[in-house]
C-alpha cells in the first residue's frame, strides 16, 4: 500500500543551529532514501512563494494562518499503516515542533 507522509514544519524551528547542525539535519532527511520503501519526495519552497486556487480566485501565500507549514512529503510504500509509521517517525522536523501526517494513497485502476 502506498502512503503520503506530509510534513508539517514549525517556522523557525531551526534559527539558531549552527550550520553544521542544518547539515546534520538535512543528511537525516536525505538518509530516507536510504530506505528501499521511501520512492520520491520533495521539500517545497518557503510559504511565502504560494499561490492558492480556490472557487477561481488566485492569492499570494498560504490560505490559512496555521503554526506549522506543509514543507514536503515523502511518498513510500509499505506493508500497513505500522510499517508507515515505522518511517514516518524517523522524519526530523516531529522532532522539532513540527508533525508528519500519514495518509494512505487512493489507488485506481485504470
Amino acid at each position: 500500500m502506498r502512503y503520503a507522509l506530509l510534513i508539517y514544519e514549525n517556522p523557525g524551528a531551526h534559527e539558531g543551529k549552527s550550520p553544521a547542525e542544518r547539515q546534520a539535519i538535512t543528511a537525516e532527511y536525505m538518509a530516507m532514501y536510504d530506505d528501499g520503501r521511501v520512492k520520491s519526495g520533495a521539500h517545497l519552497k518557503p510559504v511565502e512563494t504560494a499561490t492558492v486556487v480556490r472557487d477561481d480566485l488566485v492569492t499570494d501565500g498560504p490560505f490559512a494562518d496555521t503554526k506549522e507549514i506543509f514543507g514536503g512529503f515523502f511518498l513510500i510504500e509499505a506493508d500497513d499503516l505500522d510499517g508507515a509509521l515505522e518511517i514516518a517517525k524517523r522524519i526530523p522536523a516531529q522532532r522539532f515542533g513540527g508533525a508528519v501526517e500519514v495518509r494512505p494513497i487512493v489507488e485506481y485502476e485504470r
